[in-house]
């Protein structure tokens, strides 16, 4: 290998934990509930997950991209350990495809086969370039996530291709292939399938490598290949233990259960056929083998072990906290907790406990406003973590409560339990959308930060004022909803159609002061962007403070947009409010 090699493997390996890192933060914001519901759907069962690991690892041909996919999930929360395990199982297996297949070819898988364009080494561009098209052209969140998971992909097995490139010198070596054919010590050959697969960065690499030796020289023996193939199994972990630097405990605990489960496999396998088989004489060590036969071996300790492993999964689970302790229970595990299904016999404490949920929902974006306004007030503030923390959890909240509710409704309830089960559920989306809006601030606020811009003294003013306001409308309709007090949800309404007016003045404003030159267009986005948000979030809050209301109406006549027409045009309340909200927030508007 020459500096330039050396050099590349560096690059390689950067490459490959910023994509682990990538692809974790981009699954964590996308994923919320809904990837985790998927997931719990497809490894509810251990012979699901031991199937799904044995289909993606045959197709993306490497127990170690499978077994980073899991670290990955697991570490964005939308995976638990006993899932994984079973996955983990299956990928050995899966990973044997490989050999398998190169039997009947080359070490590179090259030539007419078409199993090739589905190795990393083949999709990571072509993925990446089709994350980079959808982040160009697409404007809307949802795609611009997705595409972020394809670039996390794609730049990490992108990195693992770059290592691979680099150490390929190493494969041609003459000195490097006739180690093989000196190494019959049980102990160094385990040792040197390790160290093959440690630089090759996979197991099905260092195994199609041991292949072409046999095919090349002939002189393969048993002796070589048994303890070989089972360091191989251990070695494949390397590029797994760099996919844990940094990342949770529940992400760690996994790469433990892999150690612990190929680790004790290749151990328990040298145990097994060097104390008990070759003093039977069932093991003819200096039979030449062939491709085939590296394969087949491969293929049969990686069954063995598998199938030995797979009812003991609960107890890997088990050892594993031990020797890895979980992170405490996060907000979101906590909350959500309390949506059991058991409780659905008793439908009324099943409707309190979602009680309890979509109240922690207002809490949460209640801290999430002060917390982006904050970031407003100093420009050179990080985002708290605690800022992402809330939004995870109304994401998941949406998703989990209004699946709960779905199941309370079909419960037989009471008059004034169905009108609380209809509040709650109309409130849900409500919520979790106010809480995207007070992301949306915050990261108005990050994006001025890093660009440098700033907005004129005006428009500092005026936005204190119009925060000052919405923050009032989503106290007024958080306690609303937690105290099921109309009285304030009545303060709402005029509130809400004050902050469109106050919106509306500052935008004009701000034009003149672009006419005049006192302010900048990039600055005059931001503004705007935060402006939207504020009137979305008043929307939002009108509409939960109605459904209170709603449900202390009698009958089912009730219509919202009736009851809000009535309120703007003819309710002398309103219109009392409306004056006092204007006394607070726009004279003082009017005044600058």
């Amino acid at each position: 290998m020459g500096i330039y090699d050396i050099l590349t493997l560096i690059g390689g390996i950067g490459l490959f934990l910023y994509g682990m890192k990538y692809l974790g933060k981009s699954l964590e914001h996308l994923a919320g509930a809904k990837l985790e519901k998927t997931l719990e759907k497809m490894t509810d069962k251990r012979y699901k997950g031991f199937s799904f690991g044995v289909l993606v690892t045959a197709i993306v041909q490497s127990s170690s991209a499978t077994t980073i996919m899991l670290v990955g999930f697991a570490n964005a929360g939308i995976m638990k350990l006993v899932q994984s395990i079973p996955v983990l199982l299956g990928a050995n297996i899966g990973t044997t495809v490989t050999g398998q297949i190169l039997r009947i070819g080359d070490i590179s898988g090259s030539g007419s086969s078409w199993i090739g364009l589905l190795k990393p080494s083949s999709f990571a561009p072509l993925i990446i370039g089709i994350a980079a098209f959808i982040m160009l052209l697409s404007k809307k969140k949802r795609p611009n996530d997705i595409a972020a998971i394809l670039m996390g992909f794609g730049v990490l097995f992108f990195g693992m291709n770059t290592m691979e490139v680099a150490l390929e010198p190493l494969k041609s070596s003459e000195a490097f292939r006739e180690a093989f054919t000196t190494f019959d010590n049980p102990l160094v050959g385990f040792g040197l399938g390790i160290l093959l697969a440690m630089i090759l960065q996979s197991s099905s690499a260092a195994v199609g490598v041991v292949q072409a030796v046999a095919a090349a020289t002939g002189s393969i023996t048993y002796a070589v290949a048994i303890p070989m193939v089972m360091g191989i199994s251990l070695g494949k972990l390397f590029p797994v233990i760099l996919s844990s630097i940094g990342t949770k405990r529940v992400a760690q605990q996994v790469t433990i259960a892999q150690l612990l489960v190929s680790g004790s496999g290749a151990v328990s396998g040298m145990i097994v056929v060097y104390l008990i088989l070759s003093p039977l004489g069932l093991i003819s060590w200096d039979t030449v083998m062939t491709r085939g036969s590296i394969a087949d071996l491969n293929t049969f300790f990686n069954i063995i072990v598998s199938l030995v492993f797979f009812p003991l999964c609960g107890i890997i689970a088990k050892v594993v906290e031990r020797l890895r302790h979980s992170d405490p229970p996060s907000k979101i595990d906590q909350e959500l907790a309390a949506l059991d299904d058991r409780l659905l016999n008793t439908p009324a404490i099943a409707l309190e406990q979602a009680r309890k949920v979509i109240n922690s929902m207002g809490s949460a974006v209640v801290e999430n406003l002060g917390l982006a306004i904050a970031l407003h007030d100093d420009p050179e503030a990080d985002p708290p973590a605690i800022l992402e923390d809330n939004e995870a959890f109304l994401d998941k909240s949406e998703t989990y409560l209004s699946d709960y509710m779905v199941k309370i409704t079909a419960c037989r309830l009471r008059d004034e339990e169905q009108k609380l089960a209809s509040e709650i559920m109309h409130s849900i989306m409500d919520f979790e959308r106010i809480g995207d809006h007070c992301i949306k601030i915050s990261e108005v606020a990050t994006y001025n930060k890093q660009e440098k811009i700033e907005f004129s003294q005006s428009a500092k003013s005026e936005l204190k004022i119009i925060f000052d306001a919405v923050s009032e409308i989503i106290k007024n309709t958080v306690d609303a909803f937690t105290l099921d007090n109309t009285e304030i949800a009545h303060n709402v309404e005029p509130l809400e159609e004050l902050t469109k007016s106050l919106a509306e003045i500052i935008k004009q404003r701000h034009i003149k002061r672009l006419q005049s030159g006192n302010c900048t267009v990039q600055s005059g986005i931001s503004l705007t962007e935060c402006l939207t948000s504020l009137e979305r979030i008043a929307a939002y809050c009108s509409n939960i403070a109605l459904h209170v209301i709603e449900k202390h109406t009698a009958g089912d006549g009730f219509d919202m947009h009736s009851y809000a027409s009535f309120l703007h045009n003819e309710s002398l309340d309103y219109a009392r409010l409306y004056a006092q909200y204007e006394d607070k927030y726009m004279k003082p508007l009017m005044d600058m």
